[in-house]
């Protein structure tokens, strides 16, 4: 496998990857936190928060690892690149036309209680054709467990819970934790992965300045 093979930019792919994951699975525990309404614990805040930092900090330090590869990638791979990124645009606008409109309908009749859950199942199905699109089969188990995440909450908790005489919003804070975990967690796969790729480009790259030598 040669360096070309791997370019930077398939490297810096899996980077945005991890980034994406390290933010919206952050976003997502304070959806977990905002249902506990008032009742938050600061060190859910700080470990929801440090958590994401730590995913971003290692994504950043792949793209800065990544600098010493080449980007040249023939025209055929750089139109696929061009569709690639073309379909995600279309997949990411159509997931947040979805969460609007369920959000004005759970809105205008009063089920706010559902629109969490259900934006948790539209987040899951985008992950099928990401999974798809940029060849990442674990997309597919991400996808799979954020809609279970959601169907399970539904079919088994109540919406709300009274604990110690405190309101807590069930829904919200199974999915929005349920989901920050499955996030990171793809996160976190999706970092080394684009680490184990830099190893080998950069193996690759070795390699070949031998052969050039010899």
């Amino acid at each position: 496998m040669s360096q070309t093979t791997i370019p930077r930019a398939a490297i810096l792919g899996t980077a945005a990857g991890a980034i994406f994951m390290a933010f919206f699975g952050t976003l997502w525990a304070g959806i977990g936190i905002r249902g506990m309404q008032g009742w938050e614990f600061p060190i859910l805040i700080t470990l929801s928060l440090l958590i994401g930092v730590l995913l971003f900090i290692g994504a950043i330090v792949l793209v800065k690892k990544s600098s010493q590869l080449s980007n040249k990638v023939i025209n055929k791979d750089r139109e696929q690149w061009r569709k690639k990124n073309i379909w995600f645009g279309i997949i990411f606008s159509l997931e947040g036309i979805l969460i609007a409109i369920t959000s004005y309908i759970c809105a205008s009749t009063n089920h706010l209680d559902l629109f969490v859950p259900i934006m948790a199942l539209i987040v899951g199905a985008h992950f099928f054709p990401l999974a798809s699109l940029f060849q990442v089969p674990f997309y597919y188990i991400t996808g799979i467990l954020l809609c279970l995440l959601a169907t399970l909450v539904m079919l088994t908790l109540p919406v709300k819970t009274i604990i110690s005489y405190h309101h807590i919003m069930t829904w919200w804070v199974s999915v929005g934790f349920g989901s920050a975990l499955i996030l990171w967690g793809t996160g976190i796969i999706v970092c080394f992965r684009g680490f184990k790729l830099l190893n080998i480009a950069k193996n690759a790259a070795g390699n070949d300045k031998l052969s050039t030598r010899l």
